[in-house]
């Protein structure tokens, strides 16, 4: 018995210090650089803007930058995926944290 509660009790501190600040890298999100447009009508319905890369192409939003103030530029964005999304077929949805320097 014992043995299961000192078992227990390093799951939850563990599980503590996981949940903490030290976990930022979500909240930072990553870097994505492309040109910003606004996304019109779309077939998937999310998003008000869109990022088009060399590679891939994504649907944004942003609750902290106006991104029409940046549409036709290419800019390097710092984002989060947004939980839930793709969906419809759609592209992955970002939620832009601020646009680099």
């Amino acid at each position: 018995m014992r043995l299961f509660s000192a078992s227990i009790l390093t799951s939850l501190i563990l599980l503590f210090f996981s949940c903490g600040t030290g976990n930022n890298t979500a909240e930072e999100g990553k870097t994505y650089t492309g040109t910003i447009q606004a996304a019109g009508i779309t077939s998937y319905q999310y998003g008000t803007h869109t990022l088009e890369t060399e590679e891939s192409f994504f649907a944004l939003k942003s609750d902290s930058v106006n991104l029409g103030n940046y549409e036709g530029q290419r800019v390097t964005i710092r984002a989060t995926e947004v939980e839930g999304y793709p969906v419809d077929g759609g592209p992955i949805y970002l939620n832009v944290l601020k646009i680099q320097d």
